[in-house]
């Protein structure tokens, strides 16, 4: 590893043993063996180049925002977007925009361009690529809603792929059955609209997070999908489960398709929170939750 090291250092910021617990919302996890912030995108082609020849792991991570790090220690590299893959450019109604940006931020910047689209993702903590990754949304919106194509590095070339090749769907895309493919760049759709307007909404929509959403507490957002006949959260709350927790992982009392770190929590008391969740939800309606955050270094038993 300290020759990968070396050979890194070449083409960004590398970083060794950090712990995934300051790169994730949720703040837990074990130690990364090398964390690498490539410089540019021939930077990043070299990057993956180097690390295969080692042949080392790797793991791209955005803000970390919608994922569960087990508790070991991981002797891979993560590489990170999120320093040098930020910039992004407003073409009349439409958007390109690095994987590395804020989608928060990019929806601001979007609203003071009268820039309507985004206003569903000014709440949502994860990056241009993450979010566009796992087809994030909210208030009945989406990424695929207003994605044209995704610049794409996939088995050593770049290319752009059109919106219809990523098979996006409710919290899906192409790019999770190929997780060697890299989302490095979005071109997205928006319409003309009235800035106050916009500001408006994001300001209603601000406030509702606040009063309903633990967004004091770490946390990887919502656990659960949502099933096709209700709300995951309805079903939480009819095993009651409001506030229940194993360790340091509890079920939010603010909404319970939230579980936070409330003290210290591990992933094994947070998986097992979630196991039981499943387990009685499955007993008591024959339904079966599936997990909407990512599992990130978990050995398979």
């Amino acid at each position: 590893m300290e020759k990968l090291v070396r050979e890194l250092q070449q083409y960004g910021q590398v970083q060794e043993n950090v712990s995934l617990r300051t790169m994730t919302t949720l703040r837990i996890g074990g130690n990364a063996r090398i964390v690498v912030y490539p410089k540019n995108i021939l930077a990043l082609t070299q990057v993956i180049r180097e690390i295969k020849e080692a042949n080392a792991p790797y793991k791209l991570i955005g803000k970390g925002s919608n994922l569960l790090c087990s508790d070991d220690d991981y002797n891979g590299v993560v590489i990170r977007l999120d320093r040098t893959f930020t910039e992004y450019y407003f073409d009349h109604d439409i958007c390109y925009a690095e994987a590395g940006c804020s989608i928060i931020a990019l929806a601001y910047s979007a609203m003071k361009n009268s820039l309507s689209g985004l206003e569903f993702a000014s709440g949502i903590p994860g990056t241009v690529g993450g979010v566009t990754f796992m087809n994030a949304g909210a208030y009945k919106s989406n990424m695929a809603s207003i994605i044209q194509e995704v610049f794409v590095y996939r088995d050593g070339q770049l290319c752009w792929m059109d919106v219809n090749e990523c098979e996006f769907a409710y919290r899906t895309s192409i790019f999770q059955k190929h997780l060697d493919w890299i989302v490095l760049a979005v071109k997205m759709k928006l319409e003309q609209g009235n800035e106050e307007e916009i500001r408006a909404l994001m300001d209603q929509r601000r406030e509702r997070r606040m009063s309903s959403q633990p967004l004091e507490m770490p946390s990887a957002g919502s656990v659960f999908r949502n099933p096709d006949d209700r709300a995951a959260w309805q079903y939480i709350e009819d095993i009651g489960y409001r506030g229940k927790s194993i360790g340091g992982a509890a079920v939010s009392e603010k909404h319970v398709n939230f579980i936070v770190n409330k003290d210290n929590a591990t992933a094994s008391d947070f998986i097992s929170l979630v196991s039981e969740i499943q387990d009685k939800v499955k007993e008591q309606f024959g339904v079966e939750l599936k997990m909407e955050v990512e599992k990130f270094n978990w050995q398979t038993k």
